[in-house]
């Protein structure tokens, strides 16, 4: 029955979300149709956004989204994103619950107007935790984890653990290799 199901809906996800590109195994194509389809393209939560985006989530200027596969910006619960600046994101990066990612900000001297628009990099193989801020003009290494609650406001090298503390943030070297690479995988 599932088989049936998923061959059914599998042609209306391709056609709707163009970008989604998944390894097999990550979702059946009923689940991204309950879960995402329903709201985001029937009723109209970020409707245009070509790829699954949770109907909590809000990404503005979505056309200045560049993205690997293994990556869909939004489908987490709660997420914010502002790509206005532009934004860019490898090949397999996750993103946790209540995560704010603003590529610009107001301005200083008139709160009504937009201040200068910083993209940001974020690397291959990143894990951003849940509750994490990433501020205009960072960019972020490949094979990152951000532990939950960080506020990043600087670079982040490859090969790094951060970890909010209540002054600053540590940065762990990582001491092993990144383990999967989804160019590897057959795609949905």
């Amino acid at each position: 029955m599932k088989w049936l199901i998923n061959s059914i809906v599998k042609p209306i996800i391709r056609l709707a979300y163009p970008q989604f590109k998944r390894q097999i195994g990550y979702a059946s194509y009923w689940s991204i149709f309950r879960d995402f389809f329903i709201l985001q393209k029937i009723v109209g939560f970020n409707r245009r956004v070509p790829w699954p985006v949770h109907f909590t989530s809000v990404i503005r200027d979505w056309q200045k989204i560049e993205k690997g596969i293994c990556c869909d910006p939004g489908d987490n619960r709660g997420i914010y994103i502002n790509a206005g600046g532009g934004l860019k994101f490898g090949n397999d990066v996750e993103i946790g619950p209540n995560v704010v990612i603003a590529t610009l900000n107001h301005s200083k001297y008139d709160n009504r107007k937009t201040g200068l628009k910083k993209g940001i990099i974020i690397g291959n193989n990143v894990w951003i935790g849940a509750n994490c801020v990433i501020t205009a003009g960072v960019t972020i290494g490949n094979n990152v984890v951000i532990g939950a609650g960080c506020v990043i406001r600087q670079d982040i090298p490859s090969n790094t653990i951060v970890i909010g503390k209540a002054d600053n943030l540590d940065f762990i070297p990582k001491t092993k290799v990144y383990e999967w690479d989804c160019t590897t995988d057959k795609l949905m």
